[in-house]
């Protein structure tokens, strides 16, 4: 594991029989591969911080799964995972509620203006009540476009809906609901609240570009809580510091931890440390998700010991996520 999970699920793989071995703090997941701390690994824990690259996946040749306490995979080489068959194994549908509910809070926080007007009380530069202080934008009547309908991207739209915004919708493919848009540009032209929930890939690397930018009207409000990359960091902090854009509000970077330094000082944008599934429960899931990955793949791979004792009988695991399906069904 390439950091500590909550003890419930350490206590899981410990029950089934797993060996566990935690990096040290702060050692690159490259460097303890590079110095053979993966020969023997069946299984690999990692977060979306972790690079595990063809060099990490062959330094462990035992290796049967990596499980990723992420929705996301962008940060693991699947193909070559593919071809050492190696199963990848992610954390999809734990963190959907936990993250549109803090989408939610950023839409409010960059049309509102928060973290500006926090900053002057913090700062004890605010001199008390103004008619024309600090002025926002109201959600009510106002329209929300939201690039990416998956289950993230439609639990914000039911959060929304509660706010009083109509919501329209851009994806790759149409959708067949009535508010799906199909030209990108269109939706940004169109929306005064714009939020991101798509993937990191090729494609989508930049989708906001300075030219899109331009697109949104200067009252606009941009929020993503998906991947930073997905976002040109400079082009958006020009858009802020030259009034083209109301607000802002990111819970994920370009290059995190390092954030684009004009961002910093930009007006309107309300910046928060990639803090989208961050709630116990949810953390917690995510963790069990994974730990689901590890047993479920090592229950159908021969293992190392597996490999010393031939004749060692294994005992069959089904995940917690099957048994709860099951004790769904009529």
């Amino acid at each position: 594991m390439t950091c500590p999970l909550p003890e419930a699920a350490t206590g899981r793989l410990r029950g089934a029989g797993c060996e566990i071995v935690t990096l040290p703090d702060g050692v690159p997941l490259g460097d303890a591969a590079r110095h053979g701390a993966l020969v023997g690994v069946d299984a690999l824990v990692c977060t979306l911080t972790d690079r595990v690259d063809a060099a990490v996946l062959d330094a462990a040749p035992d290796l049967a799964v990596v499980a990723t306490v992420s929705v996301g995979h962008e940060h693991i080489d699947t193909a070559h995972a593919a071809r050492r068959e190696v199963v990848v194994r992610t954390t999809p549908g734990a963190l959907d509620a936990a993250t549109a509910d803090l989408t939610m809070l950023l839409i409010l926080a960059a049309c509102r203006r928060s973290s500006d007007a926090e900053a002057t009380v913090r700062g004890a530069t605010w001199t008390g009540w103004r008619l024309d202080q600090h002025l926002g934008l109201d959600l009510d009547g106002g329209r929300l476009g939201i690039v990416g309908w998956g289950r993230i991207g439609r639990a914000v739209a039911a959060r929304a809906a509660a706010f009083g915004l109509e919501v329209i919708h851009h994806a790759r493919r149409p959708t067949g609901d009535a508010s799906f848009v199909a030209d990108l540009d269109e939706l940004l032209a169109r929306s005064d609240v714009v939020s991101l929930h798509v993937p990191l890939t090729p494609d989508t690397r930049h989708l906001i570009d300075g030219r899109r930018l331009g697109l949104l009207r200067p009252t606009a409000v941009l929020v993503n809580t998906s991947r930073g990359a997905v976002v040109d960091e400079a082009a958006l902090a020009e858009a802020l510091h030259a009034g083209r854009l109301f607000g802002a509000g990111l819970d994920v970077y370009e290059s995190e931890p390092d954030v684009h330094p004009r961002l910093r000082s930009a007006p309107g944008v309300t910046l928060l440390p990639h803090i989208g599934s961050a709630t116990v429960r949810t953390r917690a899931r995510m963790a069990d998700l994974a730990v689901d990955g590890v047993l479920d793949a090592l229950a159908a791979h021969p293992t190392s010991a597996d490999r010393d004792r031939p004749t060692r009988r294994r005992i069959p695991y089904r995940s917690t996520a099957t048994a709860h399906e099951e004790t769904q069904r009529p």
